[in-house]
């Protein structure tokens, strides 16, 4: 009887570890903390809760690029920046649209000046009309826009000079570059959790935009790249992911000439098993290859 009580209440303790096993593989990984690293006395980037954010400490007041996924993490955002000074954040520069980047803006001051590519505010606006991913905060949206493909600012002090060679990741991408920190960051250009280029055709993003913003990237006097997802890079490493994407779509693009099928391209191009949809927070978006394919297939 004693035995098989025990054996009972193993199977039940066993039974209990499964369905907390289940809730955490359904709920997907925990959100990664919030960690600041410092690139150079006035540079920083915090990552967690979402995209990657910059901060730059200027003479007066701080400037922030991009700001996180949701309220609680831009207040964690504006939390840490407190804890680099006390100057107060009066500007942020979006890189995209993507809601992991600008739903924090929900906690940040009102009237502060947001910085972005007029076409990144042109997806706001129709994202916010539908109610889709990438919808800002109510009262955030872009109040300064860049229409040029470079233009150079003057921020407290500060210089930069912000890119946009072409859509890429979206229709919307800026890059924006410190020319005397000698770094770039790139918005989810460069996202490392992917070995390929993330494209979101539904926002206009094109892979042969990419290819041109990456390689005027790489034409910059920077030596760290900060992602939009994952650890600085250097300009070996980003030149090396142009390499393989242009490699990876000219190869693509010489299977679709020759009339093959994006199943029989996927298997000649992407590792086995097939590689797997990329996404972030539950959303799935199409691969490289499905993209490239898609594109040719216009054409």
């Amino acid at each position: 009887m004693q035995y098989g009580k025990a054996l009972a209440c193993g199977f039940a303790a066993i039974a209990g570890l499964n369905a907390l096993a289940t809730r955490a593989v359904a709920q997907g990984p925990a959100p990664a903390p919030f960690t600041t690293h410092q690139l150079k006395p006035n540079v920083y980037w915090i990552e967690g809760g979402g995209g990657n954010s910059g901060v730059i400490v200027g003479d007066k007041s701080v400037i922030v690029i991009d700001a996180k996924t949701t309220a609680a993490g831009g207040k964690e955002l504006l939390a840490d920046i407190a804890k680099i000074t006390p100057k107060p954040v009066t500007t942020v520069i979006e890189t995209h649209s993507d809601g992991d980047h600008i739903n924090g803006l929900a906690s940040f001051p009102t009237g502060i000046t947001i910085i972005a590519h007029e076409n990144n505010k042109a997806e706001q606006v129709t994202a916010f009309a539908a109610g889709g991913r990438g919808a800002p905060p109510e009262g955030y949206l872009p109040n300064q826009l860049v229409s040029k493909n470079r233009e150079t600012l003057k921020i407290d002090g500060v210089k930069l000079e912000l890119f946009h060679w072409a859509p890429a990741h979206t229709s919307g991408d800026l890059v924006i570059y410190l020319p005397d920190e000698k770094i770039v960051f790139t918005g989810d250009i460069i996202a490392t959790q992917l070995p390929d280029p993330l494209i979101h055709l539904e926002k206009n993003g094109s892979s042969e935009g990419w290819i041109a913003t990456v390689k005027g990237m790489t034409g910059l006097n920077a030596d760290q790249f900060v992602p939009g997802h994952g650890d600085v890079q250097t300009k070996a490493a980003v030149q090396k992911r142009l390499a393989d994407a242009t490699a990876k779509r000219a190869k693509i693009k010489e299977l679709v000439g020759q009339g093959k099928s994006l199943d029989e391209i996927k298997a000649a191009v992407d590792p086995p098993p097939a590689q797997g949809r990329g996404g972030r927070g539950g959303m799935q978006f199409a691969t490289f290859t499905e993209v490239v394919y898609k594109e040719l297939a216009k054409k």
